[in-house]
């Protein structure tokens, strides 16, 4: 078995090839080619144990991720373990913070490029932490972005942000003192946030304007306000049994009668073209992403093929 650090995922995983990963696997998932374990939290005296699975047939591999958040501050160590489907042997163990944090951006790149306008140029960002750079890159690569605006409740860190980012994507990033001064001129809003209320008001987007909603995975967040769901005319998910499990917003528009699950289709019957991902131009369209165990699967399958095709990892005997 091949153990494979931090570093080595980083340097393995760039963010163009991680999209390209995900776009096969929801192809994959498109029809009917994979299966996917709904994300189990596990409490704990302190904290909550999280455990998340998935197969994919065309990569060959089935696999879980493995995390606790034991509060205090301390970042989760996550972990994935991948098996061969056809040998049943376990392939590789590799830490997992950085490519959960590349491949949920890559997620939402994928659901940008099927479903935001061809011609976006801008776009609005609702949280300033390492999640958010993903996001950022991810729409920047499947799309021609220009301008893009950053609000946080943190003047610093949203600062901080939109220096690094211009920087490092080449693009006009600012600052604003609003969450409606990001999302006013904005061809596509992403939110990455824990916050248990919506971030912005759903009358400021424009028509036309693509959402990428991923910062809640669990029942008690809410990115979103009631208006924005009820004003989206496509609502997309990465797996919706586990979008019934985790999603706040449409859960609670849910009670509310502002939203019915018939109305929601999963990423992978756009990818294929059973879906459209926009109805038209001045749709207002809606991703939520809770992050899905075979998208760790198939991030770490390329990660673990492309390790050994370099001599990167380190095997082990068990």
């Amino acid at each position: 078995m091949l153990l494979i650090n931090e570093d080595e995922v980083r340097q393995l995983l760039p963010m163009d090839e991680c999209i390209d990963v995900l776009d096969r696997l929801f192809a994959d998932a498109g029809q009917g080619q994979t299966a996917n374990v709904s994300r189990y939290r596990m409490s704990l005296p302190k904290g909550l144990h999280h455990n998340l699975a998935g197969m994919s047939m065309a990569f060959g591999a089935s696999g879980l991720k493995t995390y606790v958040s034991a509060g205090g501050g301390s970042p989760a160590k996550m972990l994935v373990l991948i098996y061969s489907m056809e040998t049943g042997e376990p392939l590789t163990l590799m830490s997992a913070n950085a490519l959960g944090q590349i491949r949920t951006g890559a997620a939402s790149g994928v659901a940008s490029n099927y479903m935001a306008r061809e011609n976006a140029q801008t776009v609005g960002v609702i949280g300033s932490g390492y999640q958010a750079e993903t996001q950022l890159a991810a729409v920047c690569g499947v799309r021609s972005i220009t301008q893009a605006w950053v609000y946080s409740r943190a003047p610093e860190k949203r600062d901080s942000f939109a220096e690094r980012m211009t920087a490092q994507l080449g693009i006009s990033v600012a600052a604003v003192e609003t969450p409606e001064a990001a999302v006013a001129e904005s061809d596509v809003v992403i939110t990455i946030t824990n916050s248990r209320e919506p971030v912005f008001n759903g009358d400021s987007l424009r028509p036309g304007t693509h959402i990428n909603a991923a910062g809640s995975n669990h029942w008690i967040r809410r990115e979103l306000d009631e208006t924005t769901i009820r004003r989206s005319d496509l609502i997309v998910v990465d797996d919706l049994p586990q979008a019934k499990i985790e999603c706040g917003e449409l859960l609670w528009a849910h009670e509310r009668r502002a939203f019915r699950w018939e109305q929601v289709i999963e990423l992978g019957t756009v990818v294929v073209g059973a879906h459209k991902g926009r109805p038209s131009e001045n749709a207002i369209t809606l991703f939520e992403s809770q992050g899905i165990g075979i998208e760790d699967v198939a991030a770490g399958m390329h990660v673990y093929q492309k390790a050994i095709a370099q001599g990167l990892g380190r095997q082990v005997e068990l």
